[in-house]
Parts: C-alpha cells; structure tokens; sequence
C-alpha cells in the first residue's frame, strides 16, 4: 500500500510518499503526481520518501520519470528523507543523478523562485 500527501508551498510541489513502491502501486503515484506534473508543467517537485517502508526498480522508474517531467519544464526534482530501507536501492540507481537533500526545509532555500 502507498500513501501520498500532497503540498505545493513556494512553487514546489512537495510529495510525502508512505509505504510501498512498487510495480503494484506505481499507477496510483502516476494517477496523483506524474499526471498532474505533466498536465499543470510543475516544475518543481520534491518527494520525501522518509516513510517510504521499499522500493523496486517500478518505483525507481516513476520518480525517475518525474525528475526528467521537471527538467523538461525548467525545474528540478529532488528526493529527501531517505531512510535506510531504499537508502542501498537508490544509490545504485538512476535516481542517485537526482539530487538528494536532507528535508523539505533545505528545498525552499535551494530553489528560488
């Protein structure tokens, strides 16, 4: 199961991910982010993934997707809180290009809008 909480706050979109993702629950962050990052052109998106419980290479895919959605738009996207369950997943993967930030906090002082 995935939850997503969603805020935008200072032109960023931040994206509080909870649980699990997967090949399973990809669709659902698709349908609540992905889509509404392409439709609106956001370019800002920052997901926190400090309870994110796991990951698999679906879910690597997505936010990696995202991060290509927000440079295409000008903007950046940035992973925070990652925790030590996907800590090793990450960073063997594409997303460990994406910029990686300790919390929300440090995103508003990064981006400028």
């Amino acid at each position: 199961m995935l939850e997503i909480v969603k805020e935008f706050r200072k032109g960023i979109l931040f994206v509080r991910l909870k649980g699990i993702l997967n090949k399973n629950t990809v669709s659902y962050l698709n349908t609540e982010v992905t889509k509404m990052v392409a439709d609106m052109g956001i370019s800002n998106v920052v997901f926190n993934t400090e309870e994110l419980t796991s990951i698999d290479i679906d879910g690597i895919n997505v936010l990696y997707n995202n991060y290509n959605l927000c440079k295409d738009n000008h903007g950046i996207s940035m992973i925070c809180g990652v925790n030590k369950n996907i800590e090793s997943i990450i960073n063997k993967s594409l997303l460990s290009n994406m910029f990686q930030i300790k919390d929300e906090i440090s995103a508003l002082h990064l981006i400028e809008i």
